[in-house]
């Protein structure tokens, strides 16, 4: 291999960014070889400066694509962290010659626009155009290959799936948190204020059970304001102080800490969504009620996880059998040294 050659990364900034970079700095001796170019710009998530880090948000589209198409041609392999929106497909879109070492980190959104985008003739021109780009892409990235099988079936592509945990938030370590106090059925919904939670039909399904020991909490810190609004609204309408909007940031150190007092958690995405919160509330023993529908429950269901379909709810928390299950499985398939041996799969290729 030519030493000269880089691994070119292109992501948008954002909570994922810094972790990442980290991760690779921490555990890879050949880090500087790993060329970040970074799209947008995210205060609330800051990534540290590094001489291998470039941020293009201010070049324009032409400066840009110059910028791509010059680290692209030094490029062994381009990794594509998510394929949101317009903006990279149609900077992808004038390098074919690059496709083909290009490896698409599927997120979700970046997939299922193709099912859940508004039908207008604009999407439809946008749609035409990354189906160009994503056909010809020659690797597809993603722990659940249900969502490499849709890839292929939306929009042709024959391309090599590689299983990776893709980002350190879809890992699980140990954590020292302190016991469950009291005997109140303590319910998580949903991981974020995008109206894809679906948090309105979530308190339908839990207006029954208004009468009984419960508290509801809903993270609403990330996403859409005015939608965490209504949310946070139409709870307290229906729960009063048995709900708990979380409208601001909380600490990591402090999520854990809350998480490790949950008994049952609830998402409503009707696409691969939250799997940071889900493999990390699997860990600590908490029952998952997920969509039956979606490519993570047959990822789950294969890995032998016990999760919970969210038509059929009740309140009664994990055995003890099962939180040792479900712990002992996801300790062992999704840990940290699990995730850096797939992406040095992927480097070394």
């Amino acid at each position: 291999m030519n030493r000269e050659q880089i691994v070119l990364h292109l992501m948008s900034a954002g909570k994922f960014t810094g972790p990442f970079s980290d991760l690779l700095e921490k555990n890879f001796d050949d880090f500087p070889r790993h060329v970040f170019l970074i799209l947008g710009d995210d205060p609330q998530f800051p990534t540290k400066k590094r001489s291998n880090i470039v941020f293009i948000s201010n070049s324009g589209p032409l400066g840009q694509y110059f910028s791509i198409t010059k680290y692209a041609k030094k490029a062994e392999k381009v990794i594509l962290h998510g394929l949101f929106g317009k903006h990279l497909p149609l900077l992808l879109l004038p390098m074919p010659w690059v496709l083909h070492k290009c490896y698409w980190v599927i997120w979700g959104g970046d997939l299922y626009f193709h099912k859940l985008r508004k039908k207008t003739f604009r999407s439809d021109v946008l749609e035409a155009l990354r189906t160009v780009v994503i056909k010809r892409i020659g690797h597809l990235v993603t722990y659940i290959e249900g969502d490499a099988d849709l890839a292929r079936k939306w929009y042709g592509n024959s391309g090599k799936y590689h299983e990776c945990l893709m980002y350190p938030s879809n890992t699980y370590r140990e954590y020292r948190i302190p016991p469950k106090v009291g005997k109140t059925i303590n319910i998580l919904i949903g991981n974020s204020a995008d109206p894809t939670n679906r948090h309105f039909e979530i308190f339908e399904m839990l207006e029954r059970y208004r009468d009984d020991d419960i508290q509801i909490f809903a993270p609403l810190s990330y996403g859409d304001k005015a939608y965490a609004l209504r949310v946070a609204e139409e709870g307290k309408r229906l729960f009063g102080d048995k709900f708990t909007p979380f409208l601001e940031f909380m600490p990591f150190d402090e999520y854990l800490s809350f998480l490790g007092q949950i008994d049952i958690a609830m998402f409503n995405h009707r696409r691969q969504q939250a799997m940071g919160n889900i493999i990390t509330l699997l860990g600590l023993g908490k029952k998952v009620f997920i969509r039956s529908d979606i490519t993570p429950w047959k990822m789950f269901e294969e890995k032998g996880v016990k999760v919970y379909d969210i038509n059929n709810i009740d309140l009664m928390p994990l055995g003890d059998d099962l939180k040792k299950l479900n712990h002992g499985i996801v300790s062992e398939h999704f840990s940290e040294s699990i995730l850096c041996n797939q992406l040095e799969n992927i480097f070394k290729e």
